[in-house]
């Protein structure tokens, strides 16, 4: 399972290598082979009858979703776990065209002190860090003023003239939000956005679950086979070990710094067919305007000759230690094992784009215009698409991209249809 790739297939998954391909027999270019990349190339190729070139960075496919079996037998997600949850069922119809699923509910502890509390803060937290009958009646006044089963901010409990509400307010901002926080994002507590506090929620039921969504669960077989499942479809071939920077040439209308493109040629061709990026922009045009900011993370992985080592999947820890959460994948995953695995995870300030990989967007008003200067410069280019958290550097969770994949492709399609039917009458 999860193997890396070399020249040739191993599951059907056709894999080549850059400098053997023929840009002139394809059709459309994807760069990258996570979620948006993937879906967009096997909509091309199944519903459009294109030959499709998947550009992959990495040596392997999947993206950020890649799990394999690590040296103790265990399935460990390799780029921090990934817990697929929606409310779109057409998203989760066309998914499981491609793998089997297992319910899985997820469910995430703080670690307060040494102490579990459930999060997000509920009814059962307040129990926890209250004591059962002053949980009761600050429960009761919670119900009074907002209703049972409502999800009620931070900043909505701080609004209030009752000075107990502000307090389970301030409970959860210095004992499950603040650290956490700082730790994730490098931040001093006066840099914290207020628009951020405010979305942090006390949910006013006993419902433990991180997620409500009404569809959730893991791959059967875990996420690279089902990616492998997806880009097993004739005409699509994947380059491994490919950085789109080093294969791409971009023509500019004009020598000025803000000049837009006007062509990528790959294999001194000029490409016109749909181009899909879903890589960084400021690293395709190499920074021409500066990086733009991230956080990265480092994963420690911890192996143990115990069944488990956590109570749930994830360990928020929320008041100490300098990692942010631990995970224990065989809670996602269904695995049985008389062993286990655990992964660390610490967030890092995004320097070095040679040796780490940027995972958050560090969205303000600063950041996005200084992205917006990147994406002007492809706006002359209509057949290229940047789609995902790097290419349009934002948040995006795994569901929203699938949806938006499809839309993007068939859009495309549509267009490229219509183009058809055009120049034959």
């Amino acid at each position: 399972m999860a193997l890396v790739k070399q020249k040739g297939t191993l599951v059907g998954v056709q894999y080549t290598d850059y400098k053997d391909i023929d840009i002139n027999s394809f059709d459309a270019v994807v760069v990258g082979s996570g979620f948006a990349g993937a879906v967009c190339a096997r909509e091309f190729a199944e519903r459009g009858d294109m030959r499709v070139l998947v550009i992959e960075k990495r040596a392997h496919i999947g993206g950020n979703m890649y799990d394999e079996l690590d040296e103790a037998g265990i399935l460990v997600h390799r780029y921090g776990p990934h817990i697929f949850h929606t409310n779109d069922g057409r998203v989760f119809s066309y998914l499981r065209r491609f793998a089997g699923w297992i319910g899985y509910q997820h469910n995430v502890l703080a670690d307060w002190y040494g102490t579990y509390l459930p999060v997000p803060f509920n009814k059962n937290s307040m129990e926890i860090a209250f004591g059962k009958e002053r949980a009761a009646h600050l429960t009761e006044k919670l119900i009074d003023v907002f209703g049972d089963g409502r999800k009620v901010t931070i900043n909505e409990l701080r609004a209030q003239d009752d000075p107990e509400l502000r307090e389970i307010a301030d409970f959860v901002y210095k004992n499950v939000f603040l650290y956490y926080t700082q730790k994730q994002w490098g931040l001093t507590p006066e840099e914290v956005d207020p628009s951020v506090t405010a979305r942090v929620p006390v949910f006013i039921s006993r419902d433990n679950r991180y997620f409500q969504d009404q569809y959730q669960g893991m791959p059967v077989r875990g996420y690279t086979d089902l990616f492998e499942q997806m880009l097993d479809y004739e005409g699509i071939e994947v380059c491994l070990d490919t950085d789109a920077t080093s294969v791409f040439e971009l023509e500019f209308e004009d020598d000025s710094e803000d000049a837009q493109l006007s062509a990528i040629k790959l294999h001194d061709v000029s490409f016109t067919g749909p181009i899909v990026y879903t890589g960084p922009l400021d690293e395709l045009f190499l920074a021409r305007f500066g990086r733009l900011p991230y956080r990265s993370l480092d994963f420690v992985y911890e192996t143990y000759d115990e069944e488990y080592k956590l109570p749930c999947g994830t360990v928020n820890y929320t008041v100490t230690e300098d990692y942010t959460r631990v995970t224990e994948f065989k809670h996602m995953t269904g695995q049985k094992a008389p062993n286990t695995t655990i992964m660390k995870e610490y967030s890092r300030a995004y320097t070095d784009p040679d040796a780490q990989i940027p995972y958050y967007a560090i969205i303000n008003d600063e950041n996005n215009a200084h992205y917006e200067r990147y994406r002007r410069l492809t706006e002359s280019l209509p057949n290229f698409h940047p789609l995902g958290r790097l290419a349009e550097y934002r948040y995006y969770n795994m569901d929203k991209i699938v949806g938006l994949a499809l839309d993007l492709s068939h859009g495309i399609l549509d267009e490229r249809a219509s183009a058809q039917e055009a120049a034959e009458e």
